[in-house]
C-alpha cells in the first residue's frame, strides 16, 4: 500500500473492532450506563425484549441472547463488534478471548442493590424475604471480589470502573473518564442529559438494572 493510500484512508473508530461490555450486578446502574452511551453516540446491542416497567421505567437495554453464554452461544459476538452490550458480572468468565473488550463495570452500594432488588420482587408478587439480607450482601462482596481479582488477569480486557453513587452526585469527571477510555469521541453533553441526580436524593426507592 503507497504512502497516499495510507494516509486518505478513512480512519477507524476506536471501539471499531472491539466490544463495549457494561457489567456489574443486577440493579447496580448498567441501564442507566446503557443510556448514556447511547446518547453519547455509541451503538447498542440490545433486542428490547424487556420491556420498561416502574423497576426501569426507561428500559432494560438487554440481548437476551447474552444469557446464553453459559451455553457457548457465542455467535452473537460478532455482531456486537462497534458496539456495547450489557453483560452482567456473573456472565463476564464466558467471553471468549478471541475478542477484546473494554468492559466499564459499575459498582453500587450494596445496600442499595438490595433495597432495588427488594422492591423489584415486590412488584413481581415474589417474596422478598426468601433470603437474608446480610447473607446475600456477604456473598455479593465476594461475588465482585472475585471478579475484580479475574478481570485483572485477563488480557483481552480493559476495565473502567465507575461508582453509580458517585456518578449521580458528580457526573462529569465520570463522564470524561468514560469518553476517554472509549476513545473521546462520545458527545459528553448528552451523556449529562441522561443523569438524573434525583435518583441519588431518592436512595430508598432507586431504581437502575
Amino acid at each position: 500500500m503507497g504512502l497516499f493510500t495510507r494516509l486518505w484512508r478513512p480512519k477507524r473508530s476506536p471501539v471499531a473492532d472491539l466490544i463495549v461490555i457494561v457489567s456489574g450486578l443486577p440493579r447496580s446502574g448498567t441501564s442507566m450506563m446503557m443510556k448514556m452511551l447511547e446518547a453519547g453516540g455509541l451503538p447498542l446491542l440490545t433486542d428490547h425484549q424487556r420491556r420498561p416497567d416502574e423497576d426501569n421505567p426507561k428500559g432494560y437495554y438487554e440481548f437476551e441472547r447474552v444469557k446464553q453464554l453459559p451455553r457457548g452461544d457465542v455467535g452473537w459476538l460478532k455482531e456486537a463488534q462497534g458496539k456495547a452490550v450489557k453483560v452482567i458480572s456473573a456472565l463476564l468468565q464466558h467471553l471468549p478471548p478471541t475478542y477484546r473488550y473494554k468492559i466499564i463495570f459499575m459498582e453500587r452500594d450494596l445496600q442499595e442493590v438490595l433495597a432495588s432488588q427488594r422492591k423489584m420482587l415486590i412488584h413481581r408478587g415474589e417474596d422478598p424475604d426468601k433470603v437474608d439480607d446480610e447473607e446475600l450482601k456477604r456473598l455479593f462482596a465476594k461475588h465482585l471480589q472475585q471478579v475484580r481479582q479475574w478481570l485483572a488477569q485477563q488480557p483481552h480486557m480493559e476495565v473502567l470502573y465507575v461508582s453509580y453513587n458517585a456518578l449521580l452526585e458528580d457526573p462529569d469527571p465520570y463522564i470524561r473518564r468514560i469518553n476517554a477510555f472509549l476513545g473521546g469521541n462520545l458527545n459528553e453533553q448528552a451523556m449529562r442529559e441522561v443523569v438524573d441526580p434525583s435518583l441519588y436524593r431518592n436512595r430508598a426507592a432507586v431504581s437502575g438494572g
